[in-house]
């Protein structure tokens, strides 16, 4: 259930990243990422309105987990950058393999208090099948 889940998450992430490059390409890269946000915003309490829930902010969250936030608005405008120079699957696939490095190097050292899952080198098959493939798309 849960991969499935993480495919659909994957189908919208490529048509969020088309949706938010074509706004970008007619309002501007910088009133793009803050249409996006105040519409994230919008949502999500309209969201909480309709449940009814309350916030409930406990004080000893650290400080750094809300950094998400402004990372996601630093994600938003590279990709909607790399859209139009890339396209939508290139940008992905690059991303993705970010994506993959920085998790394994996390997972690995237990970082940012995860748990630790060590790398064994039959990953590394993996990365370098995703790697080919991406170089593929760059040259081709």
């Amino acid at each position: 259930m849960y991969k499935l889940s993480a495919v659909f998450i994957g189908l919208l992430i490529a048509v969020m990243v088309t949706f938010n490059g074509i706004l970008a390409s007619y309002a501007g890269d910088y009133l793009a990422v803050l249409i996006v946000q105040v519409t994230a915003l919008v949502t999500i309490s309209l969201i909480l309105i309709i449940k009814r829930k309350k916030i409930n902010l406990k004080r000893e969250i650290p400080f750094y987990l809300f950094l998400g936030g402004a990372i996601g608005v630093v994600l938003t405008l590279f990709n909607n950058i790399c859209f139009k120079h890339l396209g939508v699957s290139l940008t992905l696939s690059l991303g993705l393999l970010g994506q993959s490095v920085a998790a394994v190097i996390i997972d690995h050292f237990g970082l940012l208090g995860m748990d630790k899952y060590e790398f064994n080198k039959e990953k590394l098959i993996g990365f370098a099948l995703a790697f080919a493939g991406i170089s593929i798309m760059i040259i081709y």
